[in-house]
This record gives structure tokens, C-alpha cells and sequence, in this order.
């Protein structure tokens, strides 16, 4: 046991930090509350289940096989985390029966589009993959570790705007605020996934 604390380690570390997926979950906190974000929240955790199965069984190769492909793809990425952050862009003029929140499907092509995503899996697997024996540690305990981690820490991230919202109450500016803060974060993830060519 003592010996998966580091993967364990770099699982909070990872997952706990500000990224699109964090950022998008604040922002859909603090406009829509805890409970309409689970379906946003469960597409977050099956993505990323899938993109850690499917690493290792091959994905991880095409990174390095195809390095236009990779560019195209973290455009890609950034192009649909910011269109589903500014969605809510204009919320303030809507009623309430026209806010929509993010859903299921939304959630579960973030992390495979997340160049975030895919560092830290192949991190995970890279660093700590060598040391484990047996099918379980080799295929399982990566993405079981990551979806742990998720949970806690997404739900933390969706508490916060939540609170956020609570502390300063819901409006057009806070809502922006927060839009613009996780578009400057996708576009973060760009340069730092374009960094890795």
C-alpha cells in the first residue's frame, strides 16, 4: 500500500490544481448549484476513466507518431472548452427555464479534448507504471486513483463556486469573471500543450 502514496500524491496534486475542467466546474457552481452539476460531473470522471484505459492500450503512442495531429487536436481542445464556457456568457439576460446547465456529454469529452488531461495521464503512467506488477496495478489503479481523486476534488471545485455565489451573489459580472478566468486557463493548457511538441 505504502507504495502507490506517490502515484496517490500525484493524483491530488493534478487533479486538485486549476485547469478547464476545475474552472468549468466553478463557474457551473456558481450559476446552477451542486446538484445540477453531478451529470456534468460524472461525464468529467467517464472521460477520464476512458482516456486512462486508453492509453495504455496504445492511444499514448499516437503523440509521438503524429505531431501535426497532436497540434490540431489541443486547437481543438481549446476551441471546445471555451465555447463551453461561454455559453453562459449572457445568462444574466435569460430566464431561468433558458439556462441550461452543462451536461453528461459535455463532461465526458472534456478530459480526452484536455491537453491537461493527457500530460497528467501520461505522467502517471510514465513515472509509476514501471513499478507496478500484476494486470490490476498495470491497467486499474491509474484510472482508479484519478477517478478517486476526482470526485473529492471536482466536487470541491463546484462547492467553491457554489460558495462563490452565496458570498457574492449571483450576477452578470461574477458570472464573466469566472468565464474569463477558465478561458485564460484553457489557453494556458494550449501553450503548455503545444509546448510539449
Amino acid at each position: 500500500m505504502s507504495d502507490y502514496v506517490p502515484l496517490w500524491m500525484f493524483v491530488i496534486l493534478m487533479v486538485s490544481t486549476p485547469g478547464p475542467a476545475n474552472m468549468l466546474l466553478m463557474g457551473s457552481g456558481a450559476q446552477h448549484g451542486f446538484i445540477k452539476c453531478v451529470n456534468f460531473m460524472l461525464g468529467l470522471a467517464s472521460g477520464k476513466i476512458v482516456l486512462n484505459i486508453a492509453i495504455p492500450l496504445g492511444l499514448g503512442l499516437v503523440i509521438d507518431k503524429y505531431p501535426l495531429g497532436t497540434t490540431i487536436f489541443v486547437y481543438l481542445s481549446a476551441g471546445y472548452m471555451s465555447w463551453l464556457a461561454l455559453r453562459s456568457w449572457n445568462n444574466h439576460k435569460k430566464s431561468p427555464s433558458e439556462i441550461k446547465p452543462l451536461t453528461y456529454i459535455h463532461g465526458a469529452l472534456v478530459h480526452p479534448l484536455s491537453p491537461k488531461a493527457w500530460v497528467m495521464s501520461l505522467l502517471a503512467y510514465s513515472q509509476f507504471g514501471p513499478e507496478f506488477s500484476g494486470l490490476f496495478e498495470e491497467r486499474m489503479l491509474i484510472p482508479l486513483s484519478f477517478l478517486m481523486g476526482q470526485l473529492v476534488f471536482h466536487s470541491l471545485w463546484c462547492l467553491s463556486g457554489v460558495l462563490l455565489k452565496t458570498t457574492v451573489g449571483s450576477n452578470a459580472l461574477l458570472n464573466r469573471c469566472l468565464i474569463i478566468i477558465t478561458i485564460l486557463v484553457v489557453l494556458w493548457a494550449l501553450f503548455y500543450g503545444l509546448s510539449l511538441d
